[in-house]
Protein backbone atom coordinates (compact mmCIF):
# COMPACT_ATOMS: atom_id res chain seq x y z
CA UNK A 1 0.00 0.00 0.00
CA UNK A 2 1.07 3.49 -1.18
CA UNK A 3 2.19 6.10 1.73
CA UNK A 4 -0.40 9.49 1.71
CA UNK A 5 1.97 12.50 0.37
CA UNK A 6 0.76 15.58 1.15
CA UNK A 7 3.53 17.59 -1.36
CA UNK A 8 2.12 15.57 -3.92
CA UNK A 9 -0.91 16.54 -3.72
CA UNK A 10 -0.91 20.45 -3.20
CA UNK A 11 1.08 22.77 -4.56
CA UNK A 12 1.83 25.34 -2.02
CA UNK A 13 1.13 29.05 -3.09
CA UNK A 14 1.91 31.88 -1.18
CA UNK A 15 -1.70 33.41 -0.08
CA UNK A 16 -0.69 36.97 -1.04
CA UNK A 17 -0.84 35.83 -4.53
CA UNK A 18 -4.70 35.30 -4.50
CA UNK A 19 -5.22 38.69 -3.38
CA UNK A 20 -3.56 39.71 -6.25
CA UNK A 21 -5.87 38.05 -8.78
CA UNK A 22 -9.16 39.88 -10.22
CA UNK A 23 -12.02 38.56 -11.22
CA UNK A 24 -11.22 38.58 -14.42
CA UNK A 25 -8.45 36.14 -13.89
CA UNK A 26 -10.84 33.48 -12.70
CA UNK A 27 -12.05 30.52 -15.07
CA UNK A 28 -15.56 31.30 -14.43
CA UNK A 29 -15.88 34.22 -15.71
CA UNK A 30 -17.24 36.07 -18.67
CA UNK A 31 -16.56 38.94 -20.55
CA UNK A 32 -19.24 41.74 -20.32
CA UNK A 33 -19.31 41.76 -24.40
CA UNK A 34 -21.09 37.88 -24.13
CA UNK A 35 -24.30 38.64 -25.45
CA UNK A 36 -25.85 36.78 -22.79
CA UNK A 37 -24.57 38.84 -20.73
CA UNK A 38 -25.93 41.86 -22.40
CA UNK A 39 -29.11 41.06 -22.73
CA UNK A 40 -29.28 40.51 -19.18
CA UNK A 41 -27.86 43.70 -18.48
CA UNK A 42 -30.41 45.39 -20.79
CA UNK A 43 -33.43 43.58 -18.58
CA UNK A 44 -31.78 44.75 -15.88
CA UNK A 45 -31.83 48.21 -17.04
CA UNK A 46 -35.31 48.06 -18.08
CA UNK A 47 -36.66 46.60 -14.78
CA UNK A 48 -34.60 49.13 -12.31
CA UNK A 49 -36.22 52.01 -14.61
CA UNK A 50 -39.51 50.80 -13.73
CA UNK A 51 -39.18 50.40 -10.84
CA UNK A 52 -37.50 53.96 -10.31
CA UNK A 53 -40.79 54.88 -11.11
CA UNK A 54 -42.75 52.93 -9.16
CA UNK A 55 -40.62 54.14 -6.30
CA UNK A 56 -41.19 58.11 -7.52
CA UNK A 57 -45.23 57.33 -7.83
CA UNK A 58 -46.08 54.94 -5.70
CA UNK A 59 -44.83 55.60 -2.16
CA UNK A 60 -45.44 57.78 0.03
CA UNK A 61 -43.09 61.07 0.24
CA UNK A 62 -41.36 59.48 3.54
CA UNK A 63 -40.97 55.89 2.38
CA UNK A 64 -39.79 57.28 -1.12
CA UNK A 65 -36.84 59.53 1.09
CA UNK A 66 -36.54 55.99 2.96
CA UNK A 67 -35.97 54.20 0.03
CA UNK A 68 -33.84 56.65 -1.98
CA UNK A 69 -31.16 56.82 1.12
CA UNK A 70 -31.11 53.36 1.67
CA UNK A 71 -31.08 51.53 -1.10
CA UNK A 72 -29.95 54.09 -3.72
CA UNK A 73 -26.68 55.80 -1.10
CA UNK A 74 -26.56 52.82 0.88
CA UNK A 75 -27.24 54.72 4.60
CA UNK A 76 -28.04 52.40 7.67
CA UNK A 77 -31.26 53.03 8.98
CA UNK A 78 -29.80 55.02 11.77
CA UNK A 79 -28.28 57.24 9.85
CA UNK A 80 -31.74 58.03 7.81
CA UNK A 81 -32.96 58.46 11.05
CA UNK A 82 -30.73 61.07 11.99
CA UNK A 83 -31.21 62.65 8.35
CA UNK A 84 -35.32 62.95 8.85
CA UNK A 85 -35.21 63.44 12.58
CA UNK A 86 -36.63 59.78 13.07
CA UNK A 87 -36.18 56.84 14.82
CA UNK A 88 -34.63 53.74 13.31
CA UNK A 89 -37.50 51.67 14.12
CA UNK A 90 -40.13 54.07 11.92
CA UNK A 91 -37.20 54.12 9.16
CA UNK A 92 -37.77 50.54 9.53
CA UNK A 93 -41.68 50.57 9.23
CA UNK A 94 -41.45 52.54 6.37
CA UNK A 95 -38.69 50.31 4.40
CA UNK A 96 -40.42 47.18 5.39
CA UNK A 97 -43.48 47.43 7.20
CA UNK A 98 -45.00 45.81 10.62
CA UNK A 99 -46.37 43.13 11.45
CA UNK A 100 -49.90 42.88 12.37
CA UNK A 101 -52.06 39.83 13.17
CA UNK A 102 -49.63 37.40 11.74
CA UNK A 103 -49.32 39.80 8.31
CA UNK A 104 -46.77 42.32 6.96
CA UNK A 105 -48.62 45.57 6.94
CA UNK A 106 -47.50 48.28 4.83
CA UNK A 107 -43.50 49.32 4.06
CA UNK A 108 -42.27 50.65 0.49
CA UNK A 109 -40.72 47.05 -0.36
CA UNK A 110 -43.60 45.41 0.34
CA UNK A 111 -45.14 48.30 -1.99
CA UNK A 112 -42.92 47.59 -4.82
CA UNK A 113 -42.74 44.08 -4.33
CA UNK A 114 -47.14 44.06 -5.21
CA UNK A 115 -46.75 46.87 -8.00
CA UNK A 116 -44.14 44.82 -9.74
CA UNK A 117 -46.63 41.84 -9.77
CA UNK A 118 -49.21 43.95 -11.10
CA UNK A 119 -47.61 45.22 -13.91
CA UNK A 120 -45.92 42.11 -14.80
CA UNK A 121 -42.39 42.92 -13.56
CA UNK A 122 -39.73 40.54 -13.15
CA UNK A 123 -36.29 40.50 -12.21
CA UNK A 124 -33.66 39.07 -14.28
Amino acid sequence: MSKFNPDFWEVPVPPEYFDQLTTEDHFWYQSPSDEYTRARQAKRQKVLKQIRQIVSKELTGRQNDCVQLYFYEGKTQEEIGCILGISRRVVSQHLFGVTRGGRKVGGAVNKIRKMCRKLGIHFP
